[in-house]
């Protein structure tokens, strides 16, 4: 399939995978190596994991090949972890526009693990099982992390900086999600024991979930969203070290003692110390899961790229990709001095502004078919309802305005943001 910059060039058709390959040769970075160890111990059985080290942008071509490393901590049960792991990947695949040259790969990565993240939520069936999902996709120099829940993907630089590519979204630290379940329609509260005293975390009524984001958990409510906050980052050509880990390590371990804890050991003992030092520090509590992941330079690495001009330093601040978030100032200061340059990141749990207007909005199949936003279903043109507009139950203002969703992912995006009650359905 040609690339879109050929055509509107206007130039000879270029098959994908030449494109690609031109495009990595154009790279002054030569590719690096990814290395990568896990370990875990078990006391409720619902921790479970993804590596997957073979996956293809264009099958078949060798240039083209990422890493996904994922871990989903399930609670209620272990069949939301265990349906997100086996399906996840292929629905945020699916909702990748064929056709796109590398950059434009990079630049759609974002709204498809959104699309993905929604899509598994929805056609996860059980009733009362949930899962945090942490997912981090390492093409390369650049590490695009999704997530929901509290289990944490941290960042740990050759220069030895730290920063957090997650934000936890628990209830009880996490002010900006208290105040968008309430305004949802959940209750935020603790749990009250006889004579009313109140214990524990704050959790969300219905249900009691700790949490404000998951996939899966339909008995607590639609306000417990499957929305992820998605951090994308290309590292120096120094490289970097990630460790994912399920909040089993991060209840014991802060993450500069999780990444301090492993300096100096290759990823498969890296990943057993941290697993042993959040034993050793609060014992076997819970699920404990880490994977530790290096991303090494080549052995003949080009050398470190000088220090940009004044001029050019204005410029690369200009263009850098602006925050909505405020939880990764660790990550924005990194970025300053040239370690890590910030790409993208987004935590909104609003879908109009999470899968919102780009240049491959609206985009339909070769039948001429709109397809679904969310779970890429075929749509006949008067089927499909613009994720801008409000309620099911009021007028768009912008019919016209893609993407758009299938009746049923709309009904989802209505419940999740409070503008019906959750389980009320719309024909």
């Amino acid at each position: 399939m040609a690339s879109r910059e050929g055509r509107r060039r206007g130039h000879e058709l270029v098959p994908l995978a030449a494109l690609i390959s031109r495009e990595m040769k154009n790279e002054k970075m030569e590719k690096p190596s990814v290395r990568y160890g896990h370990a875990a111990q078990s006391r409720k059985g619902e921790d479970y994991f993804l590596i997957k080290t073979d996956c293809h942008q264009v099958p078949g071509n060798p240039s083209s090949t990422f890493s996904v490393f994922a871990i989903f901590d399930g609670h209620n049960g272990n069949a939301a972890a265990i349906y997100t792991r086996e399906n996840l990947l292929n629905h945020v695949l699916s909702a990748v526009p064929r056709g796109l040259g590398r950059e434009e790969w990079f630049q759609a990565l974002p709204r498809a693990l959104v699309a993905g993240f929604v899509k598994t939520d929805k056609e996860f069936q059980s009733e009362t099982s949930g899962t945090t999902a942490t997912f981090v996709i390492v093409d390369a120099w650049t590490v695009t992390v999704a997530s929901v829940g509290d289990s944490r993907c941290i960042l740990d630089t050759q220069g030895g900086g730290i920063s957090t590519l997650t934000v936890d979204h628990r209830l009880e630290e996490n002010v900006e999600e208290r105040e968008r379940v309430t305004a949802s329609g959940g209750e935020v509260g603790r749990l009250s024991i006889a004579g009313g005293a109140e214990i524990g975390p704050l959790r969300c009524w219905p249900g009691g979930l700790c949490l404000s984001r998951s996939i899966g958990d339909m008995d607590v409510g639609e306000f417990i969203v499957p929305v992820p906050y998605v951090k994308q980052v290309k590292l120096s050509n120094a490289g970097g070290r990630l460790i994912i880990a399920s909040d089993g390590i991060w209840d014991a371990l802060s993450s500069e003692m999780a990444a301090k804890s492993c300096r100096g050991l290759p990823a498969e003992l890296a990943a057993r110390q941290v697993v042993k030092e959040a034993l050793r520090t609060r014992g076997l509590k819970d699920d404990t899961t880490c994977i530790v992941v290096d991303i090494i330079p080549p052995e003949n690495p080009l050398p470190p790229s000088p220090l940009p001009k004044k001029t050019n330093k204005l410029r690369a601040f200009l263009f850098r990709s602006k925050s909505r978030d405020s939880a990764n100032k660790s990550a924005k200061k990194l970025s300053a001095v040239g370690i890590v340059e910030e790409l993208f990141e987004e935590g909104s749990a609003m879908l109009a502004e999470r899968l919102g207007n780009d240049e491959w909005t609206g985009q339909t199949t070769s039948g001429g078919i709109f397809t679904c936003g969310v779970c890429q279903v075929d749509l006949a043109p008067s089927e499909g309802i613009s994720v801008h507009a409000g309620s099911i139950f009021s007028t768009s203002s912008k019919p016209w305005q893609g993407p758009f969703l299938c009746a049923g992912c709309r009904n989802k995006k209505d419940a999740m943001e409070g503008k019906r009650p959750s389980g009320v359905k719309v024909a």
